[in-house]
């Protein structure tokens, strides 16, 4: 059976309900989380509920880890939406599910060596990178610049390792290379014996990659399989303008997948 991972809903629940009846609709019952489940997004609250419910295990990743703390390094959009969010966990009036849902940001882990994977070989799961696990982006165009710093990620596993934080999906090989979802279709990507790769598998709630749709990943025994998703963007949208402290950018950026 494979596994479905998903990652950066960032408070679009709208998104995640949409992808988790995707989920749902194809068999598939089991279900990871790579992080980054509140920021941004207008529902954060009903993101971590829906994830604490459907979700075998979650990661941290740096918006999660910004409502605990604080948002160091932050823009001041996501700075603002990340004060919001922590306001919202605040304001809930039942004491316990407000306990609960700390309790839950405060247990993530920041890297699982996933031994229930249906993949054939070794799973790393990390937010950012298998080095800087939280926060280091992997980007498309390490390939060309910044090859060393590939070679040493690369040295931090085994097998294959699933990403977000980028929210660009894709697969990068140890040759190196990366290959976006388009270049191998429906069929997915095959794992080659002895070829280590990241897969980072899109964003749920914020796409960045020119496609608006919803995005996450299959894995499968050898390979992995990248699905799009069609939700109700405006509906989000909406609820991000009718906020004031979230900039009415982060509504409109996702029709545009930006």
């Amino acid at each position: 059976m494979p596994t479905a991972v998903i990652s950066d809903m960032h408070g679009n629940a709208t998104a995640l309900k949409a992808v988790l009846a995707d989920i749902e609709a194809k068999g598939v019952d089991r279900i990871v989380c790579l992080g980054d489940i509140v920021g941004y997004g207008p529902e954060p609250l009903a993101c971590v509920d829906l994830v604490r419910e459907r979700c075998a295990w979650s990661l941290m990743g740096n918006h999660d880890f910004a409502v605990l703390y604080e948002p160091t390094n932050f823009n001041p959009t996501a700075a603002a939406a990340a004060y919001w969010t922590r306001e919202q966990f605040d304001a809930e009036p039942d004491e316990a599910k407000r306990t609960e849902r700390y309790n839950f940001l405060g247990r993530l882990r920041v890297r699982v060596a996933d031994a229930d994977s249906p993949l054939k070989v070794p799973l790393l799961a990390v937010h950012g990178s298998p080095r800087r696990p939280i926060n280091e982006y992997i980007f498309d165009k390490d390939v060309r610049d910044a090859p060393e710093k590939l070679e040493a990620i690369f040295e931090r596993f085994e097998g294959a390792c699933v990403v977000g934080h980028t929210h660009v999906p894709g697969v990068f090989t140890d040759e190196p290379d990366f290959y976006p979802p388009d270049e191998f279709g429906d069929t997915g990507f095959k794992l080659r014996e002895g070829e280590k790769v990241v897969i980072n598998v899109g964003s749920v709630g914020q796409p960045r990659d020119g496609d608006p749709r919803a995005c996450y990943a299959l894995l499968h025994e050898d390979r992995v399989e990248f699905h799009r998703v069609e939700y109700d963007i405006q509906d989000t949208a909406n609820k991000i303008k009718a906020i004031a402290a979230l900039d009415d950018w982060l509504g409109d950026r996702l029709f545009g997948g930006q």
